[in-house]
């Protein structure tokens, strides 16, 4: 058992009893639990620093590491580039109110059991007759060759 004066602001005729414990032991041997005794100061011996080799952190990993506010800007740097295409290249795919260019075309009401074949071998007997159902259903908007009724008017183009 030791005693140990006071450290307070105030002196007081008190002493503080300290048990000798292992647990007291190692906390005067850790630098945090070191106190003043009776006017000493406390010293730190030096630690023998071992030689270490320099990591290499790049090896195994390739390319630029990216911090988070990296990673956003990259991001919205991307996102801004695709939204510039889409609004610079878009203008060029859009439907407008022009008139295309005029195609030479004649009315042709389409009688009881006539198909877009028919009108095509009537309009285009010498050329190919796919080509010409495809000429057809572009010029009229069709969805498919098949959709036309009897009494319908549909626009067949002059060869």
């Amino acid at each position: 058992m030791s005693t140990v004066r006071s450290t307070l602001e105030h002196p007081v005729d008190r002493t503080v009893v300290v048990i000798d414990t292992p647990l007291m032991r190692s906390v005067e041997r850790h630098p945090a639990g070191r106190g003043l005794r009776d006017g000493q100061r406390p010293t730190t011996p030096p630690r023998p620093r071992a030689q270490r080799q320099p990591v290499d952190r790049t090896r195994g990993r390739s390319g630029y590491r990216l911090t988070r506010r990296g990673r956003f800007v990259v991001f919205l740097v991307a996102l801004l580039a695709f939204g510039g295409l889409t609004v610079g290249l878009g203008t060029q795919v859009i439907a407008t109110s022009e008139k295309g260019e005029p195609v030479p075309s004649r009315p042709v009401t389409v009688q009881p059991g006539e198909t877009v074949w028919d009108l095509a071998a009537d309009a285009n007997p010498t050329g190919d007759i796919r080509e010409t159902v495809q000429d057809i259903a572009d010029l009229n908007a069709l969805p498919s060759a098949g959709e036309i009724g009897a009494g319908e008017t549909i626009y067949v183009p002059i060869y």
